[in-house]
């Protein structure tokens, strides 16, 4: 049975933030592992050196919370996962790349922290974290166990784009050429729903988390930040003025909610506060809210949202598009 380790509430906020039963379109079957053993050993250079994988990895433990997506996407099933909390009673993913898990039911890590032990029982031969915010003591912990593979320099924690992430975990695992493709694949899966709702293009748009009482803008650092942008959508300069280069959201007090303005507002809650955030009188006061431009999501939408992978994006494509258009249309 997979392990279920109670989250603080903090903690809970802190995965909720981080950048993260519906169609499964265009997702598709995981490919079966291709001959690349000739690909090794392989070298990837990160934020805290460089990892060498020396052979094709078959026990692979996911710590980054995106990151089980493009190994299922490549054939490569993890043993063990680390997911966004909304997903902690799952496998660890979305309805996008469940079934690619098959019967496999991997370990589910639901902890902020990083329990070392547990991942060293596991006996992995590959450790991936590239989607993950630990610091460099528990990334050493970790080498002692099995290469691992972090985020790359001049990256935030969680703030790593859908093509780098890809290309990473793809050179790690000896599938070069199929990271290309997935990637091909995802980019043409937003240019195809860009074209079918070219009001999109050239509109402004933020995406907030609402979490305990507080309104959280997301960067285009974060994840949930580039999905608008692979819609076209453009954050508001209220919203970039605010970004230090340092974090992947903006923390917004009840007195600036007004930078939350534009032509759309998409708002991810938890489902038990989808009626706060629409009853909010204070944000109700909002022009892009008050003209209808908001959406207001708790399912699968804010989801593939927070994971932006090579196999939630056909999913953002179909179901989050039409979502923006009509709120656009509200607006207008």
């Amino acid at each position: 049975m997979p392990r279920r380790t109670a989250l603080a509430a903090l903690a809970a906020t802190a995965l909720a933030l981080t950048a993260c039963g519906g169609s499964t379109d265009g997702a598709g079957p995981a490919p079966a592992p291709s001959a690349a053993g000739d690909a090794f050993p392989v070298t990837v250079e990160h934020i805290w050196g460089e990892t060498t994988v020396p052979e094709r990895p078959e026990r692979v433990v996911a710590l980054g919370v995106t990151d089980a997506d493009p190994l299922l996407a490549m054939g490569v099933v993890p043993v063990a996962v680390t997911p966004f909390v909304f997903y902690a009673d799952t496998k660890g993913v979305g309805p996008w790349a469940e079934d690619l898990f098959g019967d496999v039911d991997p370990e589910v890590f639901t902890s902020a922290e990083v329990d070392v032990e547990a991942v060293a029982a596991l006996a992995p031969d590959l450790v991936v974290a590239v989607s993950a915010g630990f610091d460099e003591a528990v990334y050493q912990q970790l080498s002692a166990i099995a290469p691992t593979l972090v985020r790359p320099e001049g990256t935030v924690a969680y703030g790593v784009d859908r093509d780098t992430a890809t290309r990473m975990i793809a050179q790690a695992v000896g599938e070069e050429a199929r990271g290309e493709e997935l990637i091909a694949d995802a980019d043409q899966a937003f240019a195809d729903a860009l074209a079918a709702h070219p009001e999109l293009a050239g509109a402004t748009g933020t995406a907030a988390l609402y979490s305990g009482g507080t309104y959280y803008a997301f960067l285009p650092a974060d994840a949930r930040g580039r999905v608008l942008g692979d819609l076209g959508i453009t954050s508001p300069e209220a919203v970039l003025a605010e970004d230090t280069g340092d974090s992947f959201y903006v923390e917004l007090s009840a007195e600036r909610l007004d930078l939350l303005d534009g032509d759309v507002l998409v708002v991810l809650t938890d489902p038990g506060s989808v009626a706060t955030v629409e009853a909010d009188a204070l944000l109700a006061q909002v022009p892009v809210v008050a003209d209808g431009g908001l959406v207001v999501d708790a399912g699968d939408v804010r989801g593939a949202m927070s994971h932006n992978t090579v196999l939630s994006a056909p999913y953002l494509a179909e179901n989050l598009t039409p979502l923006l258009s009509a709120a656009l249309g509200a607006t207008a």
